[in-house]
């Protein structure tokens, strides 16, 4: 492994020799995205969210988003999760650890805010798959499942 967070590096090399497509299109890569640097606030709501599914075996709360916060992720060009795809959740992921990790501080608040809709969204779903309506939905919410608990390690 590499010292000083260059491991991102070696997953480079194999997102040039496939197409993106095929890239993303994997749930494992969600794990591979986590390798590189996570940001803080980043890990302290996948923390909280991995211990309140270890304490109460799922998520505690079962409030959907708010209209305002499906406003803001159609502002910024995300669709729900429920509608979100492997490929379009790790692309998303991505984009939001270079937001929240660039030299400007707009666009690191607007990353936070959006993976933690990303967190509330996941929570909901997480106790409305367990009710047996998964078939409805992308399996978007899995890669960022893995993700979330990857980095709360």
């Amino acid at each position: 492994m590499l010292k000083g967070g260059g491991s991102h590096y070696l997953y480079a090399g194999v997102k040039n020799k496939l197409n993106n497509e095929e890239y993303y299109s994997n749930i494992n890569t969600a794990v591979a995205l986590a390798k590189s640097q996570v940001p803080i606030k980043q890990k302290s709501l996948a923390s909280n969210y991995v211990l309140i599914k270890k304490i109460f075996g799922s998520s505690a709360a079962s409030i959907p988003i708010t209209n305002a916060d499906r406003a803001t992720l159609s502002r910024h060009g995300f669709l729900p999760l429920e509608n979100t795809s492997i490929s379009q959740i790790n692309r998303q992921l991505e984009q939001l650890k270079a937001w929240a990790n660039g030299g400007d501080i707009l666009l690191a608040a607007y990353a936070n805010e959006l993976f933690e809709i990303r967190i509330k969204e996941l929570k909901y779903l997480r106790l409305t798959v367990s009710s047996g309506r998964s078939v409805e939905f992308q399996k978007g919410y899995l890669a960022l499942e893995k993700y979330v608990e990857y980095i709360a390690k």
